[in-house]
């Protein structure tokens, strides 16, 4: 398999040479029926677990009725996720549909940019975001991102119009007349599970409103239920201009969205997807959503953060000198080391082990396992990870 991998694949990934064959919920299952306990859900992406049999129902239903059509006709599905999703928000936003986080963040630009040409008296096209920050690969989604270390020489030029700041405090000195938008993670995932201060937040929130300067929140990976609310911006109790997902929002199903309160600001012709929010994929998300937002009122997802947390704070309680802090909001936590070195060490021990745990930032080791995670299952993979501290 690996002979073929480096044949027949680009080599953009530094991956473990294993194939799952299957999965059931937070269990993956190679080739030879070895089980792993997935805490990753394929980065935040398989949120009501793996093999679940509600959404594969639901795509193949779906896949014998229509898959594709185009954006060149009305798609019912899609409407109907646009407000499930306005509702859940609590929100009055319309949506527009993508295949990823990436394309959502390149969306969510383009309407920033637009609103900055048309609704001022000179054109404002500056976008503040912050160093340690992540929206993306493409070439724009790239130059948003914050960390110098993604803008490599190879892939330049970049699109102009990007400025970082180190912390929120800064962005304000940030701020002139040529700048449109600002846009955040409220908890940065790639970037350490760094969560910001609720208090900052709602004070750059009321700021950019008065000032009438966009705040896009980059909920790619904090949203869909992943923090324990429907979205991190109802956690912090804020509502921004413009809002991203994807990852968890189709299950699995490649989907992503941008919503905005400013409905008006495209005309035909401005922006556009072949795939983007298929029968498919909406289909697909509408029972996702379904799944979690049951998950959510039965409050079995709030007994399961807990649980999951209760069990972070024994390994940092027993790991004292290997572990700085616990980090992150729901099911997205971390957990900071040291340093790097031993960041790397945890990772691939876990993976001997039968543990699939994540990399995030410089020294932090990042938990996004399924929302629909079992206590059974919470248990097992703690335990390989107990195993795995005490063998380092």
């Amino acid at each position: 398999m690996k002979k073929l991998d480096k044949k027949y694949l680009l080599q953009t990934y530094s991956k473990k040479f294993i194939n799952f064959k299957y999965g059931k919920n937070a269990m993956l299952y190679d080739s030879n029926k070895i089980g792993y306990v997935d805490f990753t859900s394929g980065i935040g992406v398989s949120s009501v677990g793996h093999g679940n049999k509600r959404l594969a129902k639901t795509i193949c239903k779906q896949a014998f009725k229509a898959i594709h059509t185009s954006n060149l006709y009305s798609i019912l599905p899609q409407i109907k996720l646009a407000k499930k999703i306005s509702k859940l928000s609590k929100m009055n936003m319309a949506t527009f549909f993508t295949n990823s986080g990436a394309e959502a963040n390149e969306a969510a630009i383009k309407i920033a940019r637009k609103y900055g040409q048309t609704k001022f008296n000179s054109k404002r096209y500056k976008i503040i975001t912050l160093e340690n920050s992540f929206h993306g690969r493409t070439i724009t989604t790239l130059k948003a991102t914050g960390q110098s270390s993604m803008h490599k020489r190879d892939f330049a030029p970049y699109p102009d119009g990007f400025f970082y700041n180190s912390t929120i405090k800064d962005i304000y000195d940030s701020i002139d007349k040529e700048t449109v938008a600002v846009i955040i993670e409220l908890i940065q995932g790639e970037g350490g599970v760094e969560q910001f201060d609720k208090k900052e937040i709602k004070k750059l929130s009321k700021y950019l409103k008065n000032n009438k300067i966009l705040l896009i929140v980059d909920e790619v990976q904090t949203g869909i239920y992943r923090t324990g609310e429907f979205l991190a911006c109802n956690f912090y109790g804020i509502e921004p201009d413009i809002i991203t997902l994807a990852k968890g929002l189709g299950g699995g199903v490649p989907i992503g969205a941008v919503l905005t309160k400013h409905k008006d600001i495209f005309s035909p012709g401005d922006h556009g997807s072949t795939f983007g929010g298929n029968y498919l994929s909406t289909s697909a998300s509408i029972e996702v959503l379904k799944i979690l937002k049951n998950l959510k009122k039965s409050q079995k997802l709030e007994k399961t953060i807990n649980y999951f947390d209760k069990k972070l704070e024994q390994i940092m309680s027993e790991f004292e000198g290997l572990f700085i802090k616990k980090v992150g909001v729901g099911l997205i936590k971390g957990l900071r080391v040291k340093n790097e070195q031993i960041q790397a060490k945890i990772v691939d021990k876990a993976f001997e082990n039968k543990l699939l745990i994540l990399k995030a930032g410089k020294n932090t080791i990042r938990f996004l396992p399924p929302l629909t995670i079992t206590r059974e299952e919470i248990d097992k993979g703690f335990e390989i990870f107990l195993k795995t501290l005490r063998e380092i």
